[in-house]
């Protein structure tokens, strides 16, 4: 189980004195691309789970992910995700040809194939995704990830933090945003559901 805090910055001046507050701490940025993917039948989307490629700093690794049951509560996200590492030339050549994912080896996507039954070469549809630079901080015991999120009807800006102790994480970022006067909500959609909406929320 992932759980993560998500807080939602309003615009791009928030997102840069954010970034600029916690610039000390900056640990790495990723330029990532994510691709989702379905079963030819709605396999996957009937039952709240989505598969998802996602490249860093275009080709440098790939990583393939299963998510399911997502839930978003005052800005906690709880959902079930299995991932691994894949060759990128593979994903590479499975976003060309998403059929192509029902014969890649790889124990996630044989979890999809067995647990949720898309198989064969038409087995796999391609949903298109969305681009990300995800800015990494080491802050106060945490990892913070800064995110600007480009979808082709605008831009979102977000702060996750992964913690095992969401709550604590959640007040110890919203003191640090209020005592900075930046503007900031609870998300209240992934960004994967923002994308099949097509609209920011």
């Amino acid at each position: 189980m992932e759980v993560e805090v998500k807080l939602r910055l309003p615009n791009a001046d928030s997102h840069r004195r954010v970034t600029a507050l916690l610039a000390p701490f900056h640990a790495a940025t990723y330029r990532q691309r994510n691709l989702f993917f379905d079963g030819a039948e709605s396999e996957l989307s009937s039952k709240r789970a989505v598969l998802r490629l996602r490249f860093y700093n275009d080709d440098e690794r790939c990583v393939v992910s299963l998510k399911a049951k997502a839930v978003l509560v005052d800005g906690v996200s709880r959902v079930e995700e299995d991932e691994e590492d894949l060759n990128p030339r593979v994903g590479l050549d499975c976003v060309a040809e998403p059929g192509k994912l029902g014969a890649v080896e790889s124990r996630v996507l044989d979890r999809v194939r067995n647990e949720f039954g898309v198989k064969g070469e038409k087995g796999f549809v391609g949903l298109g995704g969305f681009g990300n630079i995800r800015s990494v901080y080491e802050w106060k015991g945490l990892k913070l990830e800064v995110d600007e999120t480009r979808f082709d009807f605008g831009t979102l800006y977000e702060i996750e933090c992964e913690s095992a102790d969401p709550d604590e994480a959640k007040r110890v970022l919203e003191e640090f945003l209020k005592e900075n006067g930046i503007d900031y909500s609870y998300s209240l959609m992934s960004k994967f559901a923002i994308f099949r909406s097509g609209k920011l929320p």
